[in-house]
Order: C-alpha cells, then structure tokens, then sequence
C-alpha cells in the first residue's frame, strides 16, 4: 500500500481519538505509508479559527491535502456523471487515489461506486 487516502470521516475520527483509527494512523508510520486528501475534505471538518482544533491541525501537518482548482472540479464533475453520484468531493478523493492505496471513509458504498467509475484500483476501507 502506498498511501491512506483520508475522507471527512477519517479526519473526524482523528479528532475525537477513535481507537481504530489511530490504530491505522500508528500503522501508517511505522510502515511509512503516506496520508492523503484534499482541500475541500479539510473544508468539511474545520470549523474554529480558535486553536479548539489544535489536535485536527496537528495532525493536518503530517498529510499531503492537495489543492482542488478548475480542472480538479471539471473531473471530479465528470466522474459524479460517470458513477451516477452526486458527491464532487468524493470524487475528487476518488480522483486523489492511485493504485495500492486505501481510502478511508465513512461512506463506503459512494466511495465504491466513484472508484469503480474511475478505475484507479484503490481499497475502501470503511471507518
């Protein structure tokens, strides 16, 4: 596995220290896996400009979160028509995923049908 590709679920569960999911975060370093996700996933959870998610941004400094412009809108666009779903943001992560990775969500069947759609051989992992 290359990377853990991370949905709002997967950040949420960090905040709140779900076991499980530091688990795999522990698993990810010691293994060197990389973390993953996008702009707009961090839009989702980040709501206090106050430090109350210090935790949340700690760990933010460790993932790659890449930027989602015009283009990155057009297929994530496109792939929503293609996998008849209605969730940008999920397939732009769907889009982030490369072959080996494991994505981390908390809706697993929409993730489902995007990766098919996009064919990037990428495990859904539920959270």
């Amino acid at each position: 596995m290359s990377a853990f590709v991370l949905d709002a679920g997967a950040l949420i569960a960090v905040e709140r220290d779900d076991r499980s999911m530091l688990a795999r975060l522990q698993v990810a370093a010691d293994e060197n896996i990389g973390l993953r996700t996008h702009a707009m996933i961090v839009a989702q959870v980040w709501r206090a400009a106050d430090g109350r998610q210090a935790k949340l941004a700690r760990f933010l400094s460790a993932v790659r979160v890449a930027a989602i412009g015009e283009p990155e809108g057009r297929r994530a666009g496109e792939l929503c028509g293609a996998a008849n779903t209605e969730n940008p943001t999920h397939a732009a992560l769907a889009l982030l995923a490369r072959p080996g990775d494991w994505i981390l969500t908390s809706d697993p069947d929409d993730m489902r049908h995007l990766v098919e759609a996009a064919g990037s051989g990428a495990t859904i992992v539920a959270i």
